[in-house]
């Protein structure tokens, strides 16, 4: 990691630490009283679309105030990350993305149109759980050694939901642990690359056990999943680290963050992490975890700042490791 970019995240892991709660069971004077827009970083069908949709329920429920999401896939997720900021920071507009992009991006990147170290402050971050990994029947692949020998003999392609994500990054560990020869091909959220994987067009795929389940039909065969822990709907699947994979990207979890302008008050977004916390065990929020098989529910704003200090930094190291570069 570059000295710059270590200086940069101390100072917002300080600044976020150091932040007054403020009375957090209070509720901000004359918020909110005009509907709520969610920006969401990918196309529908994905797992940030889903919890950008159950978090706008949840937020007219609570406040009788009318929530809108507004899907604006492209440019590895710049696009929705830029209508957010450009929006007044009065905690009105949120966005809805994956971790990957509010961390990883930065180094991927030689210029971006913000500042995602100080521009951006976590409202909460909405677990993924474990990620399939998943490649095509007619490769003969049954396990993630079999998948490490099958790139470095073939011409391969995964498919990937958004820049600097899990399987970007897999890929990206393929090719440099075991000489693989792996092209991410990025797709606007999950939905689409499922679509493709299930046409035959991908050689591999990752992604929540939800999307991968509506093609897992089509000469689609799991291999492994991601995390610290078996998926609760394919037990008999074990994860990359019970396979023996070394590299930190077994280990790293990440997943869909709901975030704002850092210049929004900070007790509209305590107050919209309570928000989050209070609903997780609605029929809606219940039925989201087990149809995406997630085991854990959001905890809010405190885990969300700890992840942002202690998880981020080895995201952003891991890629920088891979030294790729986008622009």
């Amino acid at each position: 990691m570059t000295d710059s970019i270590r200086r940069r995240l101390v100072l917002a892991g300080a600044g976020l630490a150091a932040a007054p709660l403020g009375n957090v069971r209070a509720q901000p004077a004359g918020y909110p009283n005009k509907p709520l827009k969610i920006i969401v970083g990918a196309a529908p069908g994905g797992l940030s679309d889903a919890y950008a949709r159950l978090f706008a329920e949840q937020f007219t429920q609570r406040f009788n105030q009318p929530a809108v999401v507004e899907n604006r896939p492209g440019a590895s997720g710049i696009i929705a990350t830029e209508a957010m900021l450009k929006a007044p920071p009065d905690g009105y507009t949120l966005l809805s993305t994956t971790t990957g992009m509010l961390w990883q991006t930065r180094v991927l990147y030689r210029k971006l149109p913000f500042d995602l170290a100080k521009d951006i402050a976590p409202i909460t971050v909405f677990p993924s759980g474990p990620l399939v990994i998943a490649v095509q029947e007619k490769t003969g692949v049954r396990n993630f050694a079999e998948l490490a020998e099958f790139s470095r003999r073939n011409n391969c392609t995964m498919g990937s939901y958004a820049v600097a994500s899990y399987p970007h990054v897999l890929a990206e560990t393929l090719n440099r642990e075991f000489g693989g020869k792996v092209q991410a091909i990025q797709y606007k959220g999950e939905g689409p690359m499922w679509v493709e994987m299930g046409a035959g067009a991908l050689t591999m795929c990752v992604g929540s056990f939800q999307a991968f389940n509506t093609v897992r039909d089509k000469g689609i065969r799991p291999i492994a999943v991601s995390g610290q822990y078996r998926s609760p709907k394919l037990p008999d699947i074990p994860t990359l680290i019970e396979q023996g994979l070394k590299a930190p990207i077994a280990r790293l979890e990440g997943g869909l963050a709901l975030s704002a302008n850092s210049a929004v008050p900070v007790e509209i977004l305590e107050l919209l992490s309570r928000v989050a916390v209070e609903g997780n065990e609605t029929p809606r929020a219940r039925n989201l975890r087990e149809n995406f098989a997630i085991p854990d529910a959001t905890k809010g704003r405190a885990d969300a700042l700890r992840m942002w200090r202690e998880d981020g930094p080895l995201w952003i190291k891991e890629v920088e490791a891979l030294n790729v570069k986008l622009d």
